[in-house]
């Protein structure tokens, strides 16, 4: 027993002890009776690809017309694609069943019943003693053990997929719902699923919330989109109407007639005619005077047919039609069906709102999710009663430590020089930054005319930021940097050329920074001076928003100094001697890496690969690389040439070869920790090998997810912060976590709006044999070192830096044309060529540019 390998990843070196102990809650909920018997397997294939709520009528229709008889009065539970689970097992090995929808009874003139054959076929048998052996810790996650936790997530999620709009794990209600800027509308919904943990299954149950297409007439929905006053609007000729912007927003939105009472079909959105109902004709089949004569076919316009067949007088006979298969509808007969989710990116203005409906206090949230378990309503629910499972309605108490927080240093010339935070926030009042750069040549360009930002105003502004560099410890040797005004509309390249050219001319040596001042917060322009800044000249750019300028407020000058400042080479803050005793021991290289992928619709973009990397012992300095990969690639494919420019860089810089290298890893779900581990420890091998022949570093890599529903709830006032969250270094890494692998919790930061998402760290490799004190210390000290922030993040800042570099690199493709929602127009369905992405320039490398 002792030889089993229970795990290909790192078992956990026992729990950590370092820390004040508190008792706290968490979303979880105990299984307090697994299922008894056997779970029978079934696998399910219905004929025609169709979505999961159609299956989920279908099997619904099934259970009705056949549980008594052909399914031995079984309560099966479906996951509305393949998958069957039941209790009790069927009379059946393979059968296949025709079912027809209840909806579908009535024929429709011409068209015969649908018919759906629905095939079942047992696949296994569930032992559940396997799963209680893995969850004690004595045996290894085998496939009975997944189709067993399987079973139990389609268990209790079944019932509510059933009544609900369902989206994954989650299910949404429209009860409170508040609608979005535009045509949307915000729905509350509930995540369920089952997790295994030390000894026991829990249910992770949070609140959760997305977008749905307000369920309202469709020359509603088609004003909002346009952004129009009224249905009045639509009437008008000058300017011209949007409708290709419409077509985008409805296209695949299933719609009801409201001109047929007596159906209930709806259609499927596929697009919008060219002309409108007046000019849209078709043929129809007429009959004459004469009952013996063949019918005749006639060409009519949609206008004139719902006069003659329906006795409707449009209103809107100006607007284009709604096209839906062969089918042709004004749109003012439309009616959008309610539940269905948007599937896209929210704008910035659906973002805020998103935000306000969803933020909650963590006693909101925790009351909310004791509301939701009265929806679900476990005890009651037929199907876990059928297995024999019981879940308590009480959140689980867990035990938690809070970190002690590390020593903060600034200069030594600052007031307070070092000091130990509160609360994980502190201020900049003077303090100078620890490694304060020389910024002896920059420019300032000015997107506008004099008349936007006058002169005046605007070196009054320069001024005030010249002396905040200085008292935050910068060294500004020309303290009146050239100052262009240049038109928005105009060549902005040549616009950064000049300045650059004017700003090295003036003291004669290259620029290293040039500030750029914005009329807007909009993308298309600050994309294209971040494209020609890394890529065409060369130069760190800052960019500002004009409105700044009129008050020249000295918290948000330090705030754009941090970030100046280590965009010319310099260090913000570091941690006192001892607080990075891993770092500084021996050489060590931190790094950060990230793979962004475009949203689910976009199918024109590539993803992006990022990686990060410190340069000293001091991990307050980063050099960044970045790959273009092809799309949804989840690992990182050319890895080893970017641990090769990372390491060469580090050497430049400290003038030693790092004997340990920590990867912190973003972006990896749980079911590609496998594929992340083989794939990306041998790449990084493969990049130390390339550098030199024996060259064998130390490897930890360090999965970060954020992407997780477990949340952290203060049991007494005592041990909240002022938000109501959990204190800033709350860890814990026992009663949620897995029943035996490396993986521990840290909220790392202090709350602010809503409830804190703690961090989930997941160790997949460890040559360097962390204990469990040393990685939990190591983690949420480093927290403590973002350098554009005077308080702890919630992510180690090497992750938190390569998010940043994955972001900026979309900006890096030549002839994109972004819109103002950060996501770049895509109706056209053209691929983005990833060769039009160009590389960050070598003059760069070595600071952090990406700020």
């Amino acid at each position: 027993m002792a030889s089993l390998q229970l795990t290909e990843f790192v078992r956990r070196p026992g729990v950590g002890k370092t820390g004040k102990a508190v008792n706290i809650r968490s979303n979880f909920f105990e299984v307090t009776k697994l299922p008894t018997a056997i779970i029978h397997h079934y696998d399910v294939s219905i004929s025609n690809d169709l979505p999961p709520p159609v299956n989920r009528r279908i099997f619904e229709q099934l259970t009705e017309s056949y549980r008594a008889s052909d399914l031995g009065g079984a309560q099966p539970v479906f996951d509305g694609r393949k998958n069957i689970f039941s209790a009790k097992e069927f009379p059946f090995q393979s059968r296949t069943f025709d079912v027809t929808l209840s909806s579908d009874m009535v024929p429709r003139a011409n068209q015969l019943i649908p018919i759906f054959k629905v095939k079942i076929k047992k696949v296994a048998t569930i032992n559940l003693e396997e799963l209680q052996r893995f969850l004690n810790g004595k045996a290894a996650l085998s496939n009975n053990c997944l189709a067993a936790i399987m079973s139990l997530d389609i268990l209790i999620c079944h019932q509510p997929a059933m009544l609900y709009a369902t989206v994954g794990r989650s299910f949404y209600t429209p009860d409170g719902s508040q609608p979005l800027s535009g045509h949307l509308e915000a729905w509350q919904g509930f995540y369920q699923s089952a997790r295994p943990t030390a000894g026991k299954m829990m249910i992770n149950v949070d609140v959760t919330a997305t977008a749905f297409f307000q369920g309202i007439p469709l020359v509603e929905m088609v004003v909002k989109i346009m952004g129009l006053r009224s249905q009045d609007d639509l009437r008008r000729t000058a300017p011209p109407l949007n409708w290709a912007k419409v077509e985008r927003a409805i296209k695949q939105l299933r719609i009801t007639v409201t001109h047929r009472e007596m159906m209930s079909r709806s259609y499927k959105i596929a697009g919008l005619t060219q002309k409108s109902a007046r000019e849209e004709t078709f043929k129809i089949l007429t009959q004459c005077g004469d009952p013996e004569a063949s019918p005749k076919e006639e060409e009519i316009d949609v206008v004139t047919y719902f006069k003659q067949a329906y006795n409707r007088i449009l209103s809107y006979p100006m607007l284009p039609c709604v096209r839906a298969g062969k089918v042709i509808l004004p749109i003012e007969v439309c009616k959008v069906v309610p539940g269905q989710r948007y599937p896209k990116k929210l704008d910035e203005a659906q973002t805020a709102d998103m935000i306000n409906f969803s933020s909650k206090s963590p006693t909101a949230r925790a009351n909310t999710i004791k509301n939701g378990l009265q929806i679900l309503n476990f005890e009651k629910n037929e199907y876990l009663k059928e297995a024999g499972m019981k879940i308590s309605n009480e959140m689980v108490v867990v035990p938690a430590r809070v970190l002690p927080a590390p020593t903060v240093c600034y200069h030594p010339s600052s007031q307070e020089a070092s000091f130990v935070p509160k609360n994980g926030a502190w201020n900049l009042r003077d303090k100078k930054v620890t490694q304060g750069g020389t910024l002896g040549s920059w420019g300032v360009l000015v997107f506008g005319t004099e008349r936007d930002c006058s002169s005046v105003v605007l070196q009054s502004f320069i001024r005030e930021l010249v002396i905040t560099c200085q008292h935050t410890g910068m060294n500004v040797v020309n303290k009146s940097p050239p100052i262009n005004y240049t038109n928005l509309h105009g060549d902005t390249e040549a616009a950064l050329r000049k300045i650059w050219l004017e700003a090295g001319n003036m003291v004669k040596s290259m620029p290293q920074l040039i500030v750029c001042f914005l009329p807007n917060t909009g993308t298309s322009l600050y994309a294209e001076i971040k494209r020609i800044t890394d890529t065409v000249i060369g130069v760190s750019s800052q960019c500002m928003q004009m409105k700044h300028i009129r008050a020249a407020k000295k918290q948000y000058c330090a705030n754009v100094c941090l970030k100046m400042n280590v965009k010319i080479g310099g260090a913000n803050v570091q941690l006192a001697p001892g607080m990075l005793n891993f770092v500084t021991a021996k050489p060590t290289i931190i790094v950060g890496l990230d793979v962004s992928h475009p949203p689910p619709s976009d199918h024109s973009h590539p993803s992006i690969a990022a990686g990060v990397a410190s340069l000293d012992n001091r991990a307050g300095r980063y050099a960044a690389t970045v790959r273009v990969q092809t799309a949804r690639t989840e690992t990182v494919a050319d890895l080893g040439d970017m641990t090769v420019e990372l390491l060469k860089v580090f050497y430049q810089t400290c003038g030693q070869k790092p004997e340990h290298i920590l990867v912190y890893r973003d972006g990896v779900s749980e079911g590609q920790f496998s594929n992340v581990l083989k794939t990306e420890v041998a790449s990084i091998r493969v990049g130390c090998h390339h550098l030199e022949k024996d060259y064998n570093p130390k490897i930890t890599f360090v999965v970060v997810q954020k992407r997780h529903h477990a949340r952290f709830f203060p049991i007494s006032p005592q041990s909240a912060d002022r938000s109501g969250n959990c204190q800033p270094g709350t860890c814990v890494d026992t009663t949620i976590v897995h029943p035996f692998e490396f993986d521990f919790y840290v909220q790392s930061h202090a709350g602010l709006l809503g409830t804190s998402r703690p961090t989930h760290y997941q160790v997949l490799q460890d040559d360097n044999k962390f204990t469990s004190d040393e990685l939990q210390s190591l983690t949420y000290n480093l927290c403590h070192l973002y350098a554009r922030a005077t308080r702890t993040v919630s992510v180690v800042p090497a992750v938190y830096y390569a998010h940043l570099v994955a972001a900026r690199a979309r900006f890096h493709a030549k002839g994109e044309h972004w819109l103002d929602t950060q996501s770049t127009e895509t109706g056209s369905g053209r691929v983005i060529d990833r060769t039009l992405y160009a590389a960050v320039k070598p003059d760069l490398l070595k600071v952090m540019w990406f700020m």
